[in-house]
């Protein structure tokens, strides 16, 4: 008995290292800092090569922060609810509310604050190169 858990564990060690080393876990979600949850919506392929569209609704408890991080493409915002400040490496700080959009370009560093008393959410739409990870934190 103890030598058939000891295959066993082995195994699962060896396929939980295959998966971390396999291209497609560049595609799977990366840990978010407590208070924000990422639910994935959609992702297809674009006829432009190598590049696909992905679709996420990123919700944020009050006063959380998302660090500084960037995207392997463009990412175009749009405000569900609450108060979301966006700074972007170099430019001012911009706050939307429920309806409004905000483009943000390719590589560009920046990070999120909810900055309303209540839940903010977005709906985060990317247009990335295929294959690379999603979320790169910024330095």
């Amino acid at each position: 008995m103890k030598t058939y858990f000891a295959i066993a564990s082995a195994s699962a060690a060896l396929v939980s290292l295959f998966v971390f080393l396999s291209p497609a876990y560049a595609h799977m979600p990366q840990a978010q800092p407590p208070g924000i949850a990422r639910t994935d919506l959609q992702r297809h392929d674009l006829t432009a090569p190598g590049r696909e569209v992905v679709q996420v609704r990123v919700d944020f408890a009050p006063g959380v922060v998302a660090p500084k991080h960037s995207h392997p493409g463009e990412e175009i915002v749009y405000a569900i609810e609450g108060l979301l400040e966006y700074q972007l490496e170099g430019k001012p700080p911009v706050t939307l509310k429920a309806g409004e959009v905000l483009f943000i370009p390719a590589g560009a560093n920046h990070r999120v604050t909810n900055v309303g008393s209540g839940n903010a959410a977005e709906l985060a739409t990317y247009i990335v190169e295929k294959g690379k990870p999603l979320v790169v934190l910024g330095k």
